[in-house]
């Protein structure tokens, strides 16, 4: 099993990173403030004017760490990583089936389904709680969503086109966010959801949504080029330039586990506050550093926690979720597997 590496995320606007031997080097003003072995990374992300030497860029490609470039808001700009691993034969298969509507309607039909299962999970507690603290109004909304999403899943095992399977999971994340606003306890001055806004972001809630979903699909991407796939052909997200599909695809089945619980639970338990935004003249919505790093914060040791893996049935840290929905599509892609097993969150 792949060990955890950790994420290095450069926050600090006007840093520079090198390389000194086999070690990241971080510094600012040219006082280092960080050094880090090369071997202990899975990856660098790197937010707003942050610049890195081509020996780096070097050291990172030859030890397989992915470079991610975001805008201090964290908008995506470009990724950096070295030649391109894998079988050439899995990947050739992964096109095929790309190009084959019943394998990618299958494939996405799981994928989908993993989402709609997690969503669903995610409602379901938030609904015992309200029972518990007698919260019947919103106990009731909830409820009725659950039953939309079950419903949905119904719906999913009897598509028969791609087409129908995107729009069954269009319209069972708008169940899913439509109560999503219910999921928020506290700060409700500050942190409201009345709808999914993301280019660019309008509220504080959406603004905190993007930041994890953009970490999310760097970590996914990382993954699938660690196992061999092409992170940009997918099978429920079809091809775009600039586009890497099959990483939201796989994105799909772990948002509401990893991303949207954390940011849940953050503003529930009052880790980040509504003065860590701020809005510019545009309308969009932005966190400042020190919320910023809070959330980095929190997302590492999240990924530090441990949970049994529903289809390998071994105990995992979190963080190698996308390794382990990684190598299993390959699995699959490679014929060891007669489907793709998604996430259940249970």
């Amino acid at each position: 099993m792949k060990h955890l590496l950790n994420t290095l995320f450069v926050t600090t606007q006007g840093a520079y990173l090198s390389k000194e031997g086999e070690t990241v080097v971080v510094s600012v003003e040219r006082e280092t403030k960080l050094q880090v072995p090369i071997h202990t990374l899975g990856g660098i992300i790197c937010f707003g004017n942050v610049l890195c030497s081509p020996f780096l860029l070097g050291l990172c490609g030859k030890n397989n760490v992915h470079l991610s470039f975001l805008t201090e808001n964290g908008r995506f700009l470009a990724r950096v990583h070295g030649p391109v691993s894998g079988n050439v034969l899995l990947r050739r298969t992964q096109y095929r089936m790309a190009d084959n509507e019943m394998s990618s309607k299958d494939i996405a039909g799981n994928i989908v389904t993993g989402k709609i299962a997690n969503c669903r999970n995610v409602l379901l507690r938030a609904r015992r709680d309200r029972i518990a603290t007698h919260a019947g109004a919103c106990s009731e909304a909830l409820g009725n969503a659950v039953r939309r999403l079950a419903n949905s899943l119904e719906d999913i095992s009897e598509a028969k086109t791609l087409g129908e399977v995107r729009g069954i999971e269009g319209s069972a994340a708008k169940a899913y966010f439509d109560v999503f606003d219910d999921l928020i306890m506290a700060q409700k001055d500050d942190f409201f959801f009345r709808g999914r806004n993301k280019r660019p972001p309008l509220d504080n809630t959406n603004a905190l949504l993007s930041f994890l979903y953009t970490i999310l699909a760097h970590d996914v991407a990382s993954a699938l080029e660690a196992v061999g796939l092409d992170p940009a052909v997918g099978f429920l997200h079809r091809d775009r330039p600039g586009r890497p599909g099959l990483a939201l695809d796989l994105m799909e089945e772990l948002r509401p586990y990893l991303a949207d619980r954390l940011a849940l639970s953050l503003i529930n338990r009052q880790q980040i506050k509504g003065k860590g935004f701020s809005k510019t003249e545009s309308g969009a919505v932005i966190m400042d550093d020190e919320t910023r790093k809070e959330v980095l914060i929190a997302w590492q040791k999240r990924k530090q926690e441990e949970i049994i893996h529903p289809f390998i049935e071994e105990k995992i840290q979190i963080g190698l979720l996308p390794y382990v929905q990684a190598l299993l599509m390959a699995r699959f892609l490679r014929g060891d597997l007669e489907e793709y097993p998604t996430f259940l969150w249970k």
